[in-house]
């Protein structure tokens, strides 16, 4: 009996972890905790200007953004020139919308987040491998 109650009690912590509550505890492990922000905003400036969002839908242009990877990048020597202490590469995917509300056209975006004295700044990437961030 004191097995199966400490199984059960293990298996309840485990499936606890292993939970998408999004609390603290979640925010904490992620090194790129402070990206959220930014993230947010490329998403609704992609929305904004990326041709798969022009069809508009109650107001909204795409759907299911979802950053597909996100991998740290060399700080090159110019960079680190201009104060940049880490870089962050990161791919988004997301779909268009049809006028009559179905998924449209899908797409991706691929942005370079550089960290200096003044916080994170976000710019332009090259492409890359939507799972890995490995260059194409």
């Amino acid at each position: 009996m004191i097995r199966i109650l400490a199984v059960a009690g293990l298996s309840l912590s485990v499936l606890s972890a292993c939970s998408s509550g999004g609390g603290d505890a979640a925010a904490s492990d992620d090194p790129n905790v402070a990206l959220r922000p930014l993230i947010a905003q490329w998403s609704k400036d992609i929305e904004a200007t990326h041709s798969a969002c022009s069809a508009k839908v109650e107001g909204k242009g795409c759907q299911d953004f979802q950053v597909t990877c996100k991998a740290e990048h060399a700080v090159g020597a110019a960079d680190a020139q201009r104060g940049v202490t880490a870089q962050v590469i990161a791919a988004m995917t997301f779909a268009g919308r049809n006028p009559d509300g179905s998924t449209g056209k899908s797409g991706s975006s691929f942005a370079l987040f550089s960290k200096a004295a003044d916080g994170w700044t976000r710019g332009e990437a090259m492409p890359v491998n939507l799972q890995t961030c490995a260059p194409v």
